[in-house]
């Protein structure tokens, strides 16, 4: 009888827990990704992975039919957002189970998701698309300072920032105007306004909200992830509007398949939805399954081959994460702490993305980060205690670039380039 295999289209902030979930239900996992060295890495680590282009549609489609006659292919699906509407194509294709490919598209695109969910009358923020810097500019202008600029399509806050005033919104459309930012399809970026209040993540399986996670933000004029608590600290009336908000977000934009993850902020006229996210957002399943015991990454992978789920909450802890990010750019002469941090009762995980002599550039978004801690006890004031005591014992010393352009420039390009090398 031929190996029952789960298809996993590139690899992902989840991508690897999605790989040891499909392989604790018995299933043998194999990555399609499009980077030779990304599959020279899952190789390393003992998974299989191809080589595929998979912005190639019949390309997939050819590689999966040729492990069809070796394996037994029971599910396709995938971690990244980019990806996600090819999966569901494919999952058409070879008559498995998946998301609409359609709804997907429609909903990674932020515009015409903002277009669906005001004509359903879900409350966002006023918005208005821009093509070129005319645009931005009349559309801040309408909407009145502050404004968020961001691109149409993307994810993990990249290319997005609060632009304050007139200089900063004509800095931010020339950064991505001007060629540093880097576009999958012809540039198109939305004017948002502001909305101010606390930020807060619905973390949602099919038509059932799972968890929500209140969320901080480093320093503006970016939004890169500093904290997390889950549950979020909520009353019982702010998680009911919250969840009804949410399941309104699903009807709006046909989902309700598969995972969700939709990001708000309360503002003085209650919840207003930022963005819905076909997919679970980097960090939260972790998050939802130390506070509620449910394992979202698993539960998501049997509903892709076709089993049954269980949503049911087994505990009710309190979690807290910390982002490690650095206050300016440099070369990271060291970093240490992390063991002892580690140590501490009630601190669960403690892991460093960087190692000494790396180049420490940031870029705004999730790349920023250095690595991140995560507690957990029975109630919120002593896991904030205890995050904060081991976040205390982790130290770090940048040493600023040369002032020479070049070199920071050398910085950038190895930082985009995601190569771990120190630049010379």
């Amino acid at each position: 009888m031929p190996r029952r295999a789960l298809i996993l289209l590139e690899d992902a902030s989840n991508g690897r827990l999605y790989l040891q979930a499909a392989q604790r239900l018995g299933l043998h996992p194999i990555t399609l990704a499009a980077d030779q060295a990304q599959c020279d890495l899952l190789a390393a680590e003992g998974m299989e992975a191809i080589r595929v282009d998979t912005d190639n549609l019949d390309a997939l489609i050819r590689e999966c039919s040729r492990l069809r006659r070796t394996f037994d292919i029971v599910g396709i699906t995938s971690a990244l957002e980019s990806v996600y509407a090819t999966v569901g194509k494919l999952c058409r294709h070879f008559d498995l189970p998946g998301p609409n490919a359609a709804s997907i598209e429609r909903c990674c695109d932020k515009f015409v998701q903002h277009q669906m969910l005001a004509k359903a009358g879900v409350p966002i923020p006023a918005y208005r698309l821009a093509v070129n810097a005319t645009d931005v500019e009349s559309a801040a202008a309408e909407i009145g300072l502050p404004v968020i600029l961001k691109p149409v399509v993307g994810s993990g806050s990249s290319g997005v920032r609060l632009c304050r005033d007139v200089e900063e919104l004509a800095e931010h459309t020339t950064f991505l105007l001007g060629g540093k930012h880097i576009w999958r399809s012809s540039p198109r970026m939305l004017v948002e306004e502001f909305a101010r209040g606390p930020h807060y993540v619905v973390n949602i399986m099919g038509n059932d909200v799972v968890g929500i996670t209140a969320a901080e933000f480093g320093p503006p004029p970016y939004f890169v992830f500093r904290q997390s608590i889950c549950p979020a600290p909520l009353s019982d009336d702010g998680h009911e509007r919250m969840g009804n908000v949410s399941l309104s977000c699903l009807r709006a934009l046909d989902l309700g398949w598969g995972p969700t993850c939709i990001e708000f902020r309360w503002t003085k006229r209650g919840p207003v939805v930022i963005e819905v996210n076909p997919r679970l957002a980097a960090g939260q399943p972790k998050l939802i399954q130390l506070a509620h015991g449910v394992d979202l990454i698993a539960e998501h992978v049997k509903l892709v081959i076709g089993g049954d789920w269980d949503l049911r909450k087994m505990h009710s802890h309190t979690v807290a994460s910390r982002s490690l990010l650095p206050d300016h750019d440099g070369t990271l002469d060291w970093i240490s702490g992390d063991g002892r941090a580690a140590a501490l009762p009630g601190v669960v995980e403690v892991k460093l993305r960087v190692k000494a002599k790396t180049p420490i550039v940031r870029q705004g978004d999730w790349r920023d980060s250095m690595g991140y801690v995560i507690a957990t006890s029975p109630d919120l004031p002593r896991t904030e205690a205890i995050l904060q005591q081991a976040v205390d014992l982790i130290d770090w010393s940048i040493t600023p670039f040369p002032t020479d352009d070049a070199t920071v420039a050398g910085c950038e390009a190895v930082i985009r380039g995601g190569n771990d090398g120190a630049c010379s």
